[in-house]
């Protein structure tokens, strides 16, 4: 199931929790599978955090401008693209920037066969840069318009430029007369072409594998105990826990068992 996303300020729903009465037998099985959803904490993670480098890139992302105060690129329902400001971020930081506004997220998916990436707007078109350097998001398609390199800029980590298939990057005009504009002519790499990817924690792959991973390593002494067969010692149990986050658990509790085995034959 896709979850909606969520946005700073928004009223969360309480639901309401059904009493359980003493004899209520269907009401105490239930528990079992809502204590299973709460494992799922790190599919449900909402936050947002800031991409390092384009294999990152995955799901909705906000597409942060070099300017001041930060805007971020948005697109209307009619395919317009306009610059949006940011209204969520941390002590002005535009690196802690999140969407307040649909309008605002773009889902970011590698281009198949490619080192390209396509930025769908919420509106279900993508956004596309034509040769006069015009941004608009109406192509229901993927074509070499509708897709763009993200390069690592030098010197600043954590930022991308984003290229053309023309060869050109997509750059901010703030000198423009009704407020920034971004348009895709510009030949070089600039402060001006400099932008910061800000994407959902869930779709990072470095995050998803360490959730993974602690996820893994969570089980309990007694646990390991009943697995084994026998009561543990610190190290034993230390050794299993990392076992299980490297792969290799069953190998170990393996050893574990026949090593109980030997010594209480040779005692």
């Amino acid at each position: 199931m896709v979850k909606p996303l969520a946005f700073k300020g928004d009223k969360k729903v309480k639901k309401r929790k059904r009493v359980v009465e003493e004899g209520d037998g269907e009401a105490l099985s239930s528990k079992a599978p809502a204590t299973a959803s709460q494992t799922k904490s790190s599919t449900d993670d909402d936050s947002w955090v800031t991409a390092d480098v384009p294999t990152d890139l995955s799901g909705p992302v906000v597409i942060v401008l070099p300017t001041e105060p930060p805007t971020c690129l948005a697109c209307d329902p009619n395919g317009k693209v306009f610059t949006s400001a940011i209204e969520n971020f941390i002590d002005g930081d535009p690196a802690t920037a999140e969407p307040h506004d649909v309008r605002q997220v773009w889902v970011a998916n590698q281009v198949a066969g490619t080192e390209s990436f396509s930025f769908k707007a919420t509106h279900g078109r993508y956004l596309g840069c034509d040769k006069l350097g015009i941004l608009t998001a109406n192509s229901t398609a993927i074509s070499p318009e509708e897709s763009f390199l993200c390069i690592p800029v030098p010197d600043n980590p954590s930022t991308f430029s984003l290229q053309t298939q023309r060869d050109k990057f997509l750059m901010v005009d703030e000198a423009a007369s009704r407020g920034p504009e971004v348009r895709g002519d510009a030949e070089v790499i600039t402060f001006s072409t400099t932008f910061r990817l800000r994407m959902q924690a869930r779709f990072k792959p470095k995050l998803r594998a360490s959730k993974e991973e602690k996820a893994n390593s969570k089980i309990s002494r007694k646990e390991l105990e009943e697995i084994v067969g026998r009561r543990l010692d610190d190290d034993e149990v230390r050794k299993l826990k990392r076992a299980r986050r490297d792969g290799n658990f069953h190998e170990a509790a393996l050893d574990i068992k026949v090593k109980s085995s030997h010594d209480k034959f040779a005692s």
